[in-house]
């Protein structure tokens, strides 16, 4: 049976709760720690889909890693293996594809609604507007061909997908746990954010309520997605 190849880029960046829904659905899946120097394997064979994570990294970095990502972000676009990036993961498509990569107006972090900007099978399910949790400084054009999911008024371009691949610069990956351990590490990102009055405090506010209606979210879009992967 094929595997879900998911690349974690700095250790409190893994898959989070996307773990826990292919678990859930008894799909396994290679955790790839480029953090801890795993190697990148350039065969395609056993994989049913690529998940690309977070990272604090830019991938116009010159990171030997980033090359080997975008080159297999490539080679699985072209065999119809779905993937799904996440963060600097869809930024990391969004260059593999062609776009331009580069910095946005300020530090999108915490909680702030994106709106579905069009209909396309990888958004079905979805509402109009959700609340989302961002944590990124930088954006991208669209690849060609590719269709606008979503957006809001401070970064147009939230999230695209080109036929089964899917990119999204917000996460629905969260957990609690992980939103309270990037508030302690990321103090300084937190400083040079775009609202001043969304601080800590008001990053963690009803945050139990507002995970579980992220996950609701985070459900829809990854079902939609794996509905995608070819496992046999």
């Amino acid at each position: 049976m094929k595997q879900i190849r998911i690349f974690r880029h700095i250790e409190c960046e893994g898959p989070a709760y996307l773990a826990s829904l292919l678990q859930q659905h008894h799909l396994e899946y290679e955790l790839v720690r480029i953090d801890q120097g795993d190697t990148i394997h350039p065969d395609l064979d056993n994989a049913a889909g690529l998940i690309f994570m977070g990272g604090s990294m830019s991938v116009n970095d010159d990171l030997p890693w980033i090359t080997q990502e975008l080159a297999l972000i490539r080679q699985a676009v072209v065999r119809g293996i779905p993937v799904l990036g996440i963060c600097l993961g869809s930024q990391l498509i969004a260059r593999a594809l062609g776009a331009r990569v580069y910095p946005g107006p300020c530090m999108e972090l915490g909680w702030f609604d994106v709106a579905r900007k069009s209909e396309h099978p990888l958004g079905n399910g979805l509402p109009d507007h959700m609340e989302a949790f961002h944590w990124h400084g930088e954006t991208f054009d669209l690849p060609q061909d590719a269709t606008l999911l979503f957006g809001n008024a401070r970064y147009a371009h939230q999230g695209f997908a080109l036929g089964p691949h899917l990119a999204l610069q917000f996460h629905v990956e969260m957990q609690a746990p992980l939103i309270r351990e990037w508030v302690a590490l990321y103090a300084a990102d937190i400083e040079r954010r775009c609202d001043a009055q969304h601080d800590a405090r008001a990053m963690l506010h009803a945050l139990d309520m507002r995970v579980a209606q992220l996950q609701q979210y985070a459900t829809i879009l990854f079902g939609n997605w794996l509905a995608n992967c070819r496992f046999d």
